[in-house]
């Protein structure tokens, strides 16, 4: 019996699978709160524009990392990615007849409840790579901007701190060359993280009062600092030196 060759486009579309699917579920969601809540087009624009670029994006990683699908923690990680992309439409959406606030928690709690997943998913299915924590940490930094720009409306634009943190980070190694080194892994920079998740939901919530909820998002801000500052001092003492 003669064997069957593989065809060339098969890896090809086998590495689009995941990326696509993450794309479908993003408009049927869009579609879902559009019928529920009355999304209008900007969310809608925001929400499907998010999806296509994640959609390539993620099918260019994929590519680069020669990787042929996702694993199973980076399915858990594009699920929660589509949960994101809701959040985003819904901050962004001035159309909406009324405020979507408990559809929108709702959302962050369930994005939330994935990130706390799929690290452990990694671990246990022995699927831990470099495109996965990229992946995880990018999915994080934008439900945290996001997260920040809807509660900046009602608590002040500093807020926005908290979600530009991480683009200021990028931006500046973009300007400085030592700032673009690798860094050591580091479970406390993923509990930061965390926890300026969970103070923005709580925020976005409104069931805290006020000075209390603005003391618990300047404790969030000065650990994210504070964390941030700690990287950034230990590239600045990795630094490589050019020979005098």
């Amino acid at each position: 019996m003669p064997r069957v060759r593989p065809r060339p486009w098969l890896g090809f579309q086998v590495r689009r699978t995941g990326p696509m699917v993450g794309l479908i579920l993003q408009i049927v969601l869009l579609t879902i709160l559009a019928t529920s809540v009355g999304l209008g087009v900007a969310g809608w624009v925001i929400g499907a524009a998010y999806g296509f670029v994640t959609c390539a994006v993620l099918t260019r990683a994929l590519d680069g990392a020669g990787l042929v699908a996702l694993g199973p923690a980076d399915w858990v990680t594009l699920v929660r990615s589509t949960f994101v992309g809701c959040v985003a439409a819904l901050t962004a959406d001035p159309f909406v007849q009324r405020e979507p606030v408990a559809v929108l928690v709702a959302i962050g709690i369930v994005a939330l409840v994935l990130d706390a997943l799929d690290g452990g998913v990694a671990r246990r299915t022995g699927t831990v790579s470099g495109l996965g924590a990229r992946f995880d940490m990018e999915v994080d930094a934008f439900l945290i901007l996001v997260l920040s720009v809807y509660v900046a409306r009602s608590l002040g634009a500093w807020v926005l701190a908290i979600g530009a943190m991480r683009y200021a980070f990028v931006a500046a190694g973009w300007v400085v060359v030592w700032m673009r080194g690798r860094l050591p892994q580091r479970f406390w920079r993923k509990v930061v993280a965390a926890t300026q998740g969970v103070v923005l939901v709580v925020a976005a919530a409104d069931v805290v009062p006020g000075p209390l909820m603005v003391a618990a998002l300047l404790a969030a801000l000065a650990i994210l600092v504070e964390s941030f500052g700690r990287d950034i001092a230990w590239l600045w003492d990795h630094r490589v030196v050019a020979p005098t």
